[in-house]
C-alpha cells in the first residue's frame, strides 16, 4: 500500500477531501520524522511503535577487496507492532 493508496482510503472511510486527508497524513509523518530525530519514541496505543534502537560499533569485510571495515556506532528508526496488530497479521 502507498500514500496514496492509504490517502484515498481515508478519504473515502471518512468523506473528508482528499487534500485535507494529504495534510493530516503528511504532518503526521512529519511528527513521528521530528520525535525520532531528536530520539524520542512514539506510542500508538493499539497500533505500535516507533522506535530508535542503538548499533554497537561492529567490523565487517568487503568481500570483493578482502579488507576488513569498521561500521561505527549508529541508530536506526524501528517499528514494533501491538500485541493485537501481531496477532492479527499471524491470524491471516
Amino acid at each position: 500500500m502507498t500514500k496514496a493508496d492509504i490517502v484515498n482510503e481515508v478519504a473515502r472511510r471518512t468523506g473528508v477531501d482528499k487534500a485535507t486527508v494529504v495534510r493530516t497524513i503528511e504532518a503526521f509523518m512529519d511528527s513521528v520524522t521530528g520525535s525520532l530525530e531528536k530520539k524520542e519514541n512514539v506510542y500508538l496505543r493499539g497500533f505500535g511503535s516507533f522506535i530508535i534502537k542503538e548499533r554497537a560499533q561492529k567490523t565487517a569485510r568487503n568481500i570483493s577487496r578482502n579488507t576488513s571495515i569498521v561500521i561505527p556506532a549508529h541508530s536506526i528508526a524501528a517499528f514494533k507492532p501491538s500485541k493485537g496488530l501481531a496477532k492479527a497479521i499471524k491470524s491471516n
